[in-house]
């Protein structure tokens, strides 16, 4: 744990010192990653800029100056702001089960005109703040202590619960993992993990018997997706088939067969990757994976060398989240996992999961930034 933050705020750095510190090889990755997503987008639309690599190359660039902004705010700012931003998101989520529009059979999004919005994306985020200010406050006498751990749980369970509902047990899943992080990060002894762990074991008979009949379908194509070749096993079916056949060169950019001709489902969303390895093959694949790589390990860098625990949880949660996005979905496309509908993260095409990605990178550019800033244990210090 972080020693006794003191209690005087310390003056954080000016605008200038503030563009100079921002990792701008972290942003050229980043942006990297997003031109890859572009030129897969392209390809998804036979060669054509509509319907999706246009609006990707919008939404990139308008993005990226909202990741700026955001590394530019006092990090002071945003550690006060945690917990109403939490609530927030939360209130959004309960609004979905009242307003939210249904898409495909299940309800998650807020329907602004100009975006569909999925607060359960916005509330990783929320989140990781959350969980950093609290943790930020703690000593680690404190965080031994069982009853101090109830909170944090709580913010975990309830947007889980929630998103259960909606239902997305893919994002639910990611919220969980992602909040288990952070309390690992937060100085929990790792006994209590174990022991969570075997009592969840023990309740899978009852979480098993509250799934949904397609959540359970997808646990069964996970395990012989050849039983129903032309039903649920057809998407990772075709994956395989598409990836496989990439083989170490790939086909060509535009000659993908199983995407061009539309065997490869949802090409432009969740199997955006099954469509990048058949293209460009194993190289190809490697490259865009050792792309993700560079950034995770940027951005360990920086949770390392910031100096205090609300910066340095921030970082390390948002670093989490994103290679999560990349993992969950790479196993997915490749059947070592059910398939549970999560995008390669500015790779995919999705207005609220390229805004949540790149905000995101806004924090980890803001930790970088405020990295020696002095952050008081209490808001009222400020």
């Amino acid at each position: 744990m972080a020693s006794r933050p003191s209690l005087a705020p310390a003056s954080g750095p000016g605008l200038g010192e503030k563009l100079l510190a921002i990792n701008w090889p972290l942003v050229a990755l980043v942006t990297l990653l997003g031109l890859v997503g572009y030129g897969l987008l392209y390809s998804a639309g036979g060669g054509s800029h509509t319907p999706w690599a246009a609006r990707h190359g919008i939404r990139l660039v308008v993005m990226l100056g909202l990741m700026i902004a955001l590394a530019l705010v006092d990090i002071r700012r945003l550690f006060a702001l945690a917990y109403p931003l939490y609530a927030l998101v939360l209130l959004m989520l309960v609004a979905v089960e009242i307003v939210g529009s249904i898409n495909k059979g299940a309800q998650r999004w807020i329907d602004l005109g100009f975006i569909q919005l999925q607060p359960s994306e916005l509330m990783k985020l929320a989140l990781i703040l959350a969980l950093a200010r609290y943790f930020h406050a703690a000593y680690l006498d404190e965080v031994r202590r069982p009853l101090f751990l109830l909170p944090p749980v709580l913010m975990i369970l309830l947007p889980v619960g929630l998103v259960l509902k909606q239902p997305d047990l893919g994002t639910a899943v990611m919220l969980g993992v992602v909040g288990t992080a952070m309390l690992f990060l937060g100085g929990v002894a790792l006994w209590k993990f174990l022991l969570a762990g075997a009592l969840a074991g023990a309740a899978l008979p009852i979480a098993w018997s509250q799934l949904h009949d397609y959540q359970r379908q997808r646990v069964y194509t996970f395990l012989d997706p050849e039983s129903d070749p032309l039903g649920s096993g057809y998407h990772i079916i075709q994956s395989k088939i598409a990836i496989g056949s990439g083989g170490l060169w790939g086909k060509g950019y535009l000659e993908g067969s199983q995407a061009q001709l539309s065997f490869l489902p949802e090409k432009h969303t969740d199997f955006a990757f099954t469509m990048l390895a058949e293209e460009t093959g194993f190289l190809g694949a490697v490259a865009v994976l050792g792309l993700v790589a560079a950034i995770v390990v940027v951005g360990t860098g920086i949770a390392v060398r910031a100096e205090s625990q609300f910066t340095r949880l921030l970082a390390a949660g948002v670093t989490c989240n994103f290679a999560l996005y990349a993992l969950v979905n790479v196993a997915m496309v490749t059947g070592l996992i059910p398939v549970v509908g999560v995008p390669l993260p500015l790779v995919s095409y999705g207005g609220t999961a390229m805004l949540t990605v790149m905000l995101g990178f806004g924090l980890l550019l803001n930790a970088q930034v405020n990295r020696e800033t002095t952050i008081p244990r209490f808001p009222v210090d400020l």
